[in-house]
């Protein structure tokens, strides 16, 4: 166990309502709900390949269904909602979620992470419908490199999307982007000039092996270290802000006065302070974003299971909840065991759950 993850008790939320820990003291508060498995983009270190299988369409929560389950969540303590995929403005009707969600007066944060593709179309309708925030991955500002990675000439509507943002009214846009030595390493700076134009935080992701058909190694990542490195040399001083809790991003700040982040994930895991739990668009459960196995919400849901069967099963998976993954892996590095990558390919092939676009990365 890590000196790090401590036993607490459950933290009172109100009155009535409280928030549930695991083994380790990490309340329930954040939740990741992949509306869709599908994507419109094939990038290199999510989705490599051509074809996929994908969740049959009739296991697929309606969204009234996923904005039930949500409520579990929210009385067990989850107050933050990200909406995920694949790609989640592909799935018809988000707008419609987002205002099933502004219902429940626990949700305090609805937020998106998409791949701007279609943000444009749907920007003011998200903002009108109470989405709170936005995040965009945006990994190049180069036309050709975008296409190298994603395998589809949208760059110009992914950057249409993310100016339209501010248009719609949104305020607080995120850009993350996954820095991979070698690839994207010589546009850091490029990007955080961007950021400034747009008004956004550029949050760089240490690259990370997120299934086995995408040819992850380590000598491709381009560590936290190498990026304030890199950053300082062209900037000058950089200086940490205090932590967020359980933000997975370390913000720095530049003399100008601009913020951005790094989510040094590989190199410097915080699975300690994870609060984070996913749920799939047919409803499987997942502690972690490397668990091998979860649990399946829409059975039990569909079943006939009452209001509080869910919320006890949803109670007793978190609180006896071990996960720590990313800390896991990073100890079969430093003890030299880990040979390959995460998932073979094989077994993502037989379940479409173990691959990270379909639990929201």
């Amino acid at each position: 166990m890590s000196d790090e993850l401590k036993m607490t008790m459950p933290v009172p939320a109100s009155a009535s309502h409280f928030v549930v820990a695991d083994v380790f003291g990490r309340p329930l508060r954040s939740l990741r709900l992949s509306v869709t498995d599908r994507c419109n983009l094939r990038c290199s270190y999510c989705m490599p390949e051509a074809d996929y299988v994908w969740l049959p369409r009739e296991d697929v929560l309606t969204l009234e269904e996923m904005a039930r389950l949500t409520g579990y969540f929210t009385d067990l303590g989850v107050d933050r909602v990200r909406l995920t995929g694949g790609e989640p403005l592909l799935r018809r009707g988000l707008s419609g979620l987002v205002r099933l969600l502004r219902q429940n007066r626990r949700v305090t944060d609805i937020a998106l992470t998409t791949n701007g593709i279609l943000l444009a179309d749907y920007a003011e309708e998200l903002y009108e419908a109470g989405l709170h925030r936005i995040t965009v991955s945006l990994d190049t500002l180069r036309p050709e490199r975008f296409h190298q990675l994603t395998r589809h000439d949208e760059f110009a509507r992914v950057i249409e999307g993310i100016e339209s943002v501010a248009r719609a009214g949104f305020t607080g846009l995120k850009l993350d982007t996954v820095a991979i030595r070698g690839f994207n390493d010589d546009e850091l700076v490029d990007l955080i000039e961007f950021g400034k134009q747009v008004q956004a935080e550029v949050r760089f992701i240490e690259y990370m092996d997120v299934g086995g058909a995408n040819e992850w190694s380590q000598e491709k990542v381009f560590s936290r270290a190498e990026i304030l490195t890199l950053l300082s040399g062209y900037y000058g001083a950089i200086e940490p802000m205090p932590e967020r809790g359980a933000a997975p991003a370390q913000q720095f700040l530049l003399s100008d006065g601009t913020i951005f982040g790094i989510i040094p994930s590989t190199t410097t895991p915080f699975c300690a302070t994870c609060d984070r739990s996913r749920v799939t668009a047919d409803g499987m459960w997942y502690r972690c974003l490397y668990a091998t196995s979860g649990t399946d919400l829409r059975k039990s849901f569909r079943a006939g299971a009452s209001d509080e069967e869910m919320r006890a099963m949803i109670q007793a998976g978190w609180e006896g909840r071990r996960d720590r993954g990313a800390e896991e892996r990073k100890a079969l590095e430093r003890d030299g065991l880990r040979v390959g990558g995460l998932i073979g390919i094989e077994k993502l092939r037989e379940d479409p759950h173990l691959e990270m676009h379909a639990r929201g990365g």
